[in-house]
């Protein structure tokens, strides 16, 4: 591999650890397409991003939690039920068309714009308190099951998803929900990561360039995420949503003519983004 390409990795790795760190997510939707422009094969691309959103995950995590932002409570409170529900999504996932999955994810992104401002009506009396018809912990596992059944359905955006459903369920604020979503993907990442390796699908080399550039990334973001206003992260986080759901629409309109007869994923390998 030449020089310039190894540099597009290591760059990519660094604002995959940005986005990580400021947004609680791991980043496929910069690494996927990277790596396929770069020429690599897509199952490849899939066992390399996996193992480089592992890294970042878990470095971000631990930085996190160094500085008192991490309750691993809730990380795994959260992560058990998804990791179990998200393999019943992905059977769901496969009866379902390609372009209706990215149809749905860019509807989903699109609501969420107006649902981030909601949260305080929706989880909150008019006293302050948080109303839930369920105990705590009840509601941490079923906000859990419900992040990885959907993450396993929409394919893309696990992290996205579970920040929405901790800010509209559990009424946490958007820092804490993105802490927390990236301690969930840095399991989600590992277990991912794991299953490629058994059947020979990482690249090494190219994964831990990735995972070293998104270290340093990960590691100024968690750090200046704590300093940022709720209102400053909001904002970032409803433009990155508008992009995402603009990118997803394009996909879905690039793989309508072939709906048929291709991976029922579409896009579904950008998992754990």
């Amino acid at each position: 591999m030449v020089l310039e390409s190894w540099l597009l990795l290591a760059s990519g790795g660094v604002v995959t650890g940005i986005l990580a760190g400021l947004l609680g997510i791991g980043g496929g939707v910069i690494l996927v397409p990277l790596m396929i422009t770069l020429g690599y094969a897509p199952i490849k691309v899939v066992a390399t991003s996996s193992l480089a959103i592992a890294i970042t995950a878990i470095a971000g995590s631990i930085q996190n939690w160094r500085i008192g932002c991490l309750d691993i409570k809730r990380v795994v409170y959260l992560g058990v039920p998804a990791l179990m529900t998200v393999q019943l999504g992905v059977l769901i996932a496969t009866q379902i068309p390609a372009h209706m999955i990215l149809l749905m994810f860019g509807a989903f992104l699109i609501v969420n714009i107006y649902l981030i401002d909601c949260r305080q009506k929706l989880s909150t009396a008019p006293n302050g308190k948080r109303v839930s018809p369920l105990n705590p912990l009840a509601s941490e596992l079923l906000v859990g099951a419900i992040a990885g059944l959907l993450t396993g359905i929409l394919g893309v955006g696990g992290g996205i998803v579970m920040i929405t459903l901790q800010m509209l369920l559990l009424g946490r604020h958007i820092k804490a929900a993105i802490q927390t979503s990236l301690g969930v993907l840095a399991g989600v990442a590992l277990s991912a990561c794991l299953v490629h390796g058994t059947k020979g699908n990482l690249l090494v080399m190219p994964g831990l360039t990735l995972g070293l550039g998104s270290l340093l990334g990960v590691r100024l973001s968690t750090r200046f995420l704590p300093k940022l206003p709720d209102a400053t992260v909001k904002l970032i986080f409803r433009i990155f949503l508008a992009v995402m759901s603009a990118y997803v629409f394009w996909q879905a309109y690039q793989i309508f003519p072939e709906t048929y007869g291709v991976n029922p994923y579409g896009l579904s390998y950008l998992t754990v983004g």
